[in-house]
């Protein structure tokens, strides 16, 4: 089974992997276990074709890629959350993908938003996504990121506080999607130092409430 870790310091096997670990471990996925995909899309996305390369040579357009969403989504009932799967300016297409799958999935926007509340709010009155990925880092402040994690709640949409590549060991974004009530927390897996503080931190916290 693959063991790689991503940038962002999540473990990162293929979708069948992460299965038959699941299920391997004990656990029912879908009801114990959830899984979210990052698809970063920017990166397999062709500005002059407009095309997105999935497998190698193999190229969709974007209706094709929304029913390739669809088809995972299907197969796997522990996929919960897609995020950045489409190019972060190809606002049609987050659209369509929003008409057609917003009720079965977090439709996740990190460059697509990236906290700004100006994108944000544009991004709810056009219907873009139901989910944002907050990185204080993206915009530069804590109270324009918090604006944005309230447009979005206000909004009935989802918000994720998320650390970032390059990440270091201060935990401060736990106390932030704490502190603002965020109903997600991307920290990566607990396999590197600054990840795992992250994951201290939120059990200090958890002890301190329920103590």
């Amino acid at each position: 089974m693959a063991k790689s870790i991503g940038d962002e310091g999540g473990f990162c096997p293929s979708i069948y992997s992460a299965q038959e670990a699941i299920i391997e471990t004990g656990y029912v996925p879908g009801t114990d276990v959830f899984v979210a995909l990052d698809c970063a899309s920017s990166e397999f996305y062709s500005p002059q074709t407009k095309l997105y390369e999935i497998e190698k040579n193999k190229f969709v357009n974007s209706t094709e890629l929304v029913d390739y969403y669809s088809n995972l989504i299907n197969e796997f009932s522990f996929l919960v959350s897609i995020e950045d799967e489409f190019e972060e300016t190809d606002y049609d297409d987050w659209k369509l993908m929003m008409e057609k799958l917003r009720s079965k999935i977090m439709i996740v926007g990190d460059d697509l938003f990236t906290t700004n509340p100006k994108l944000i709010t544009q991004g709810i009155q056009d219907g873009w996504a139901n989910s944002l990925l907050l990185k204080v880092n993206q915009i530069g402040t804590i109270t324009e990121a918090v604006e944005g994690a309230h447009l979005m709640r206000n909004s009935g949409f989802n918000v994720i506080v998320s650390h970032r590549s390059g990440e270091t060991n201060h935990a401060y974004i736990v106390d932030l999607a704490v502190g603002i009530g965020t109903q997600y927390l991307k920290i990566g897996s607990p396999c590197r130092g600054e990840r795992v503080t992250k994951f201290n931190r939120l059990i200090e916290i958890d002890n301190l409430v329920n103590k």
